[in-house]
C-alpha cells in the first residue's frame, strides 16, 4: 500500500487582513521541473516578467516565508 504525505507547496505573504490577490501579494512556492526542488518568488500584479518588488515594511514577512519554504525543500 502507497504512503501519502501532505507537503506544503506556496505560502503567500498579503497586507494582514487583506485578500489573496491583493495588489501586493507576493507567493513564495517549492517548484520542481525535474532537477531539484527550489523556491520560487512571484509577483502577478505590477511587475515585468523576472522582476520583484518589496518594500521595506513587507520584507521581513516575505523573508520568513522564504526561510520556511527553503527548509522544507528536499534536496
Amino acid at each position: 500500500m502507497s504512503e501519502f504525505k501532505c507537503m506544503t507547496t506556496r505560502m503567500t505573504v498579503i497586507p494582514d487582513g487583506d485578500v489573496l490577490f491583493h495588489e501586493m501579494a507576493t507567493h513564495i512556492s517549492i517548484t520542481d521541473e525535474g532537477g531539484g526542488e527550489y523556491v520560487e518568488v512571484h509577483q502577478p500584479h505590477g511587475s515585468e516578467p523576472g522582476e520583484i518588488k518589496l518594500t521595506v515594511e513587507e520584507w521581513p514577512a516575505i523573508k520568513e516565508a522564504i526561510d520556511k519554504m527553503i527548509k522544507m525543500c528536499r534536496f
